[in-house]
């Protein structure tokens, strides 16, 4: 049967027919996108679950992650999520998903119980008992709530002593109370940051340090934890940390008006250190020279900087045999850094040991040889010696300096070629100087941890 183009009825019918499958298809499409979106919840749900179980946390938020991005009005996701993020010390984070909980549901005892445990771990005394006491309003006996909730009138208390020991000035006792407050609260930026200042009047750079790095990782989006935590490590002459910490202050604020200058001169300085190190290592030992100038003239105000710049003129300087130099400026560094490490005391000694022995004999000066020169080679500079100064080659006055020079060049050969010898010359004794003995060391070697080949290695630590 044909159909009749010009029945306007049946078109009509044929239309709405059309529409009315349109709309089956697209229910039944949206029935299915939802249930594989569901059943794909279920799955990160899961995997989450399993993963929390074995301790793989940062796992398990990822999949947790996925959850709420599937359903996010879904409450429950959003309380195991906060409770990863608590687990993980993520407290902001930790408190946003519990408040999206409570938004949600309201009466959720659970959620409110556990953004409690946040805001004390945080030091937010006032928000933490809001929360507890609606806990206990709804669950009296709850043994958790009551013990933290016990706790938040000592702690408060305690922060208002802190802030009056540090106001008087005993900064001591403050370090010492602020310590015991951070038990409890050891997400507080506020206490944390309060003990780095106190750690900063007493002196303690490297405790400080390591409060205000535990201050940007709770804060997240401080630039000016990361500034101070950049002064504070240029300051004691870390340029290569101070530079990775300014670094993250530009990360947060490329123009910040204090970060920005001071990444300038701190990438300047670092990059002439670090240079002056690898020639070090080069055995570049001019470049090195060069370098450790040019770092004191950069930066002559900061004290621990001119300690880097000598410290390195010091080595290199005793590494070009430039004894003299090296000597004053050892004894600069060791000015500079008024608690100097046993080995750095000992090596100061050595370099004075090592210019007296310069004053009087140097045996690879007197055969023409470097000091990292083989047995092979000093026996053949020994034997040219020996020929050009022999004593039946002069007469008069002349013999008698060709006699001495004589002597020196087989006293020469006798130490250099004679491993034990060799290596108290490197030490800085002259093991046939018959007043070596007077300085309480023997015929041994005071020395055997400077390694063998050049007169000494200078090493310098923090304390």
């Amino acid at each position: 049967m044909l159909l009749n183009l010009h029945d306007t009825g049946s078109i009509a019918d044929n239309r709405r027919l059309g529409t009315v499958l349109l709309f089956i298809l697209i229910e039944l499409f949206l029935d299915g996108a939802e249930s594989a979106s569901q059943a794909e919840i279920e799955r990160h749900l899961e995997m989450g679950r399993d993963f929390l179980a074995r301790g793989q946390l940062s796992d398990a938020l990822t999949h947790y992650h996925a959850a709420v991005e599937g359903d996010p009005s879904n409450y429950l996701t959003y309380f195991k999520r906060g409770t990863v993020y608590f687990a993980l010390g993520k407290a902001k984070f930790a408190v946003s998903d519990f408040s999206r909980v409570l938004e949600l549901k309201p009466d959720f005892t659970a959620a409110r119980a556990q953004r409690a445990s946040v805001f004390l771990k945080m030091g937010d005394f006032d928000n933490a008992e809001t929360d507890l006491m609606v806990v206990l309003r709804h669950d009296p006996h709850n043994p958790d709530a009551n013990q933290q909730y016990s706790r938040i009138g000592p702690a408060r208390d305690q922060w208002y002593l802190c802030v009056d020991v540090m106001e008087r000035g005993d900064y001591t006792t403050a370090i010492a109370l602020l310590t015991q407050l951070l038990e409890y609260c050891p997400w507080s930026v506020e206490i944390r940051e309060a003990r780095a200042q106190m750690y900063l009047r007493i002196g303690d750079r490297m405790a400080a340090v390591s409060d205000f790095r535990s201050v940007n990782r709770l804060s997240q989006d401080s630039t000016d934890g990361y500034y101070q935590l950049s002064r504070i490590l240029y300051d004691v002459g870390d340029s290569g940390a101070a530079l990775k910490e300014i670094r993250e202050c530009l990360r947060l604020d490329p123009e910040h008006k204090d970060c920005f200058p001071f990444y300038k001169k701190i990438k300047k300085v670092d990059k002439v250190y670090v240079e002056a190190q690898l020639a070090r290592e080069e055995q570049r030992y001019g470049d090195c020279i060069a370098g450790g100038e040019k770092l004191i003239k950069l930066e002559p105000d900061v004290p621990m900087i001119v300690y880097n710049g000598k410290q390195l003129l010091c080595s290199c300087l005793v590494k070009d045999e430039q004894f003299t130099t090296a000597v004053t400026r050892c004894r600069e560094a060791l000015d500079i850094y008024s608690d100097p490490e046993v080995m750095s005391k000992d090596g100061i000694e050595h370099a004075q040991r090592v210019q007296k022995q310069a004053e009087r004999r140097d045996y690879y000066k007197i055969l023409g040889v470097k000091r990292s020169a083989t047995k092979q080679e000093i026996v053949k500079a020994y034997r040219k010696a020996a020929q050009k100064w022999h004593p039946d080659n002069f007469q008069g006055d002349e013999k008698k300096m060709a006699e001495k020079k004589f002597i020196d060049i087989a006293a020469a050969k006798e130490v250099l070629t004679d491993p034990e010898k060799r290596k108290q010359f490197d030490a800085g004794q002259d093991p046939l100087d018959p007043e070596a003995g007077r300085n309480g060391f023997g015929g041994g070697n005071p020395f055997h941890h400077f390694h063998h080949g050049s007169p000494f290695q200078f090493k310098f630590h923090f304390t």
